[in-house]
């Protein structure tokens, strides 16, 4: 009785407050009783290093290197897979990539059929209707959704709990030219010719805050950059043709496409703040994977998109939320795109919850810096995805980016198993950041403890193996095809 006796004197204090603030005060006041907006920026294949404060010095990123000073960064932070199809998924459902079987962007035999040794796995294209969305939740929560650029899970947003879309729907990239109007993308309306899709996106994402800022919205952000084709403003282009590149870092096309993405981060945030929405929004940046490796060198990290070796797999990731995060921050802990969905249910406190989640709620993290228990993270993926550019990737062999297998990250270890030959390569990640020397052989009983954490995983999750072998492969072909010309 008495709680319910101070619950109703709180609220008719804040009443009286109210009405002896300023319309400014008023608004601070209402903006620490209402739930956060959430923006989510996803960016399309952005490498780890391409971003002026993850330290490189031929991009130039300044709004969201400004971002980095307000918020906090991780430098550990890691996409649900390595492709965008998988990641994606992951991020919007919250679940591994075995529970809902999208491993890759279909098909799963990948390559030529005479360098497969087995079998893959069916590959599932988009999320199955069952699975409940992160924006489903978010709705459940009181949250207005929409989505400005790539989906790439289903075929239609509306139907897996956006109410406002743009340019999104099943299709993985913008298509031949597609940066600039007339487009080929869906759902989406023909700017003037030679509009920048990226320009559009954002511009069309400041109407809907601006329509929506009395409301409490959920902001997905998932531009279609800085994905092939690369195709930058002419202007920038020639910009970055005088500057001088720096460690597998030189493409001015692509460093032109960083740039405008940089803009428009900027453009967002800015309309964030001029509305007196800043102080009571959820800012997340990431990439979807990593960047690739043919485009722009991750170094120290090995590889790229599409790999499971660190640069594939690990992301650019900023966290601002003012009054919770601690400004101009750094946070080492290993964290997942698998994440969101746990923290952002915390936070918007739903109807309905989901009932099953594979990351972990980051909020005593994002709040008080306070570590969170540490836990493994696994990755498996039992198809083909072939090379990008032959001796150009940095993967284990010419032929594929990745062939058939599961990888798992446990505390500074490293383990990937591959199914076709059985073999293993293990990384001390803390002294071999570039999983440049394999310490199988020397640590045994490592080996074999990660072994059985994955054998269990898989187990829990019901994650399938390939075993069927494929009659079509050939040895010699395979042999023949390796070889890389100089």
């Amino acid at each position: 009785m008495y709680y319910i006796y101070k619950q109703i004197i709180t609220f008719f204090s804040i009443l009286a407050l109210f009405g002896c603030k300023s319309k400014k005060e008023r608004s601070e006041i209402n903006n620490t009783l209402k739930k956060p907006n959430i923006v989510l920026i996803n960016v399309d294949d952005l490498g780890w290093k391409d971003l002026g404060f993850m330290g490189s010095s031929y991009y130039e990123t300044p709004n969201l290197d400004k971002l980095a000073q307000e918020g906090m960064v991780f430098t550990n932070a890691y996409a649900g897979a390595a492709n965008c199809a998988p990641s994606r998924a992951c991020l919007i459902s919250g679940l591994n990539t075995p529970r809902h079987g999208v491993y890759t962007v279909s098909p799963s035999d990948r390559g030529h059929k005479k360098t497969r040794k087995l079998i893959p796995i069916k590959n599932t294209k988009h999320l199955h209707d069952s699975i409940y969305t992160l924006p489903q939740m978010l709705k459940s929560g009181g949250y207005i959704t929409s989505n400005f650029g790539k989906w790439h899970v289903g075929n239609n947003p509306a139907k897996q709990g956006i109410d406002y879309n743009v340019g999104g729907s099943g299709k993985g990239n913008p298509g031949k030219n597609g940066y600039f109007s007339p487009y080929n993308i869906d759902f989406i309306e023909d700017g003037p010719e030679g509009e920048y899709l990226t320009d559009r996106l954002t511009n069309e994402a400041v109407s809907f805050i601006e329509k929506h800022k009395d409301t409490t919205f959920f902001v997905y952000m998932p531009f279609y950059s800085v994905h092939t084709p690369i195709m930058g403003k002419d202007s920038l282009v020639e910009k970055f043709k005088t500057k001088k590149g720096h460690e597998g870092q030189n493409n001015a096309e692509y460093a032109a496409m960083v740039a405008s993405m940089d803009e428009n981060v900027g453009k967002l945030l800015n309309t964030l703040k001029t509305k007196g929405l800043e102080e009571n929004t959820l800012v997340i940046f990431t990439s979807d994977n990593g960047g690739i490796r043919a485009i722009s060198h991750q170094d120290p990290l090995r590889a790229g998109k599409g790999s499971y070796y660190e640069g594939g797999i690990r992301v650019p990731l900023i966290i601002k939320w003012p009054n919770h995060t601690k400004p101009n921050t750094t946070s080492l802990q290993v964290v997942s795109n698998l994440d969101f969905y746990p923290t952002l249910q915390t936070i918007a406190a739903p109807v309905k919850k989901a009932k099953v989640l594979d990351g972990v709620d980051l909020n005593s993290l994002i709040n008080t810096n306070q570590n969170i228990t540490e836990r493994d993270l696994f990755f498996h993926f039992p198809v083909y995805l072939q090379a990008y550019k032959k001796g150009k990737d940095s993967s284990r062999d010419p032929l594929f980016r990745t062939r058939p297998g599961s990888v798992i990250i446990s505390g500074d270890w490293k383990l990937h198993q591959y199914f076709e030959d059985g073999a293993v390569e293990l990384y001390n990640l803390k002294t071999d950041l570039g999983e440049a020397e394999n310490i199988a052989a020397s640590h045994p009983d490592k080996v074999n403890e990660l072994l059985n954490k994955l054998e269990q995983w898989r187990s829990d999750t019901n994650a399938p193996i390939p075993t069927e072998i494929n009659p079509d492969y050939d040895l010699k072909f395979e042999q023949k095809q390796s070889i890389i010309k100089k």
